[in-house]
C-alpha cells in the first residue's frame, strides 16, 4: 500500500481512534483532530473545532507543515443530542447538523484544495445505519448522517475525474462504553435485530475505511459501505 498522509477528524476516541490506529499500523502518516484530549501514541494530534472554518484551516496548516498535504481525509467527528421531535429544540437540531454535516463540508472543502493539486484524494465520510433506517429521538442525527450520502455522490460527480474518490461508511451498533452501560435486556433486544448476532467493533469499521483509502479501491466512489452485521441490509 502506498504510504499517505491521513487526517481523521474526531480521532481521539471511539471509532475515530480505531481508524487512526489502523492507518498508523499500515504505515501511513496519521493526524487526528480533537476538540480536547489527545490521539494514540505515534499519531499527530491537532486541536480543532469542525464547526469553525478558521480552526479547521489552522489545523490543516499544522498537518501540512509536519506530515505533508492531506491525501486521505476521514470525516468522523460527530455529536448526538437525542430527543423526540416535539421536544427537540431548534438548537438541538442545528448543533447536530452543524457538527455532523457542516463539519464534513468544512474539512472536505479544505482538504480538496491539496487533493486537486495532487490529482489524488480519498474522502471517507462516517455515517451511520441510523441515517438509512431512522431512529426515534434521532431526527437531527439521522438527517445529518443520511445527508452525507448525497454529499459523497455529489463530490464524486464534481471531482471524480481528478483522481479523487468519496465514499461513505455506515456503522451499525458498535461496542463502546455507551453500549456496555446499557441494561442487559436492552442489549439483548438490540442484538436480536442484528443478523450477525453481535455488536461490531471499532476495528471492523477501521478495516473498511482503510480499504476504501487504498489503491485497491481506486475505482470505487459514491458508494455506501454498511458495517452493521446485516442490520440495515444495504439500505
Amino acid at each position: 500500500m502506498t504510504q499517505r498522509t491521513v487526517l481523521v477528524t474526531g480521532g481521539n476516541r471511539g471509532i475515530g481512534r480505531a481508524i487512526a490506529l489502523a492507518f498508523a499500523a499500515a504505515g501511513h502518516r496519521v493526524a487526528i483532530t480533537s476538540r480536547n484530549g489527545s490521539g494514540p501514541e505515534g499519531v499527530l494530534t491537532v486541536q480543532a473545532d469542525v464547526t469553525d472554518a478558521a480552526s479547521i484551516d489552522a489545523a490543516f496548516r499544522v498537518v501540512e507543515a509536519e506530515l505533508g498535504p492531506v491525501e486521505v481525509l476521514v470525516a468522523n467527528a460527530g455529536i448526538t443530542k437525542d430527543v423526540l421531535l416535539l421536544r427537540m429544540s431548534e438548537q438541538d437540531f442545528d448543533d447536530v447538523v452543524a457538527t455532523n454535516l457542516g463539519g464534513a463540508f468544512r474539512v472536505v472543502k479544505r482538504a480538496s484544495k491539496g487533493m486537486l493539486r495532487a490529482r489524488f484524494g480519498r474522502v471517507v465520510l462516517i455515517s451511520s445505519v441510523v441515517g438509512m433506517l431512522g431512529s426515534p429521538g434521532q431526527i437531527n442525527y439521522a438527517a445529518s448522517k443520511s445527508a452525507l450520502i448525497g454529499f459523497a455522490r455529489s463530490l464524486t460527480r464534481e471531482l471524480g475525474g481528478r483522481g479523487i474518490t468519496a465514499n461513505v461508511v455506515a456503522p451499525g451498533f458498535i461496542e463502546s462504553d455507551m453500549t456496555a452501560a446499557l441494561p442487559e435486556d436492552q442489549q439483548q433486544a438490540y442484538l436480536g435485530r442484528i443478523p450477525a448476532g453481535r455488536f461490531g467493533s471499532g476495528d471492523d469499521v477501521a478495516k473498511a475505511v482503510v480499504w476504501l483509502a487504498s489503491d485497491e479501491a481506486s475505482y470505487i466512489s459514491g458508494a455506501v459501505i454498511p458495517v452493521d452485521g446485516g442490520l440495515g441490509m444495504g439500505h
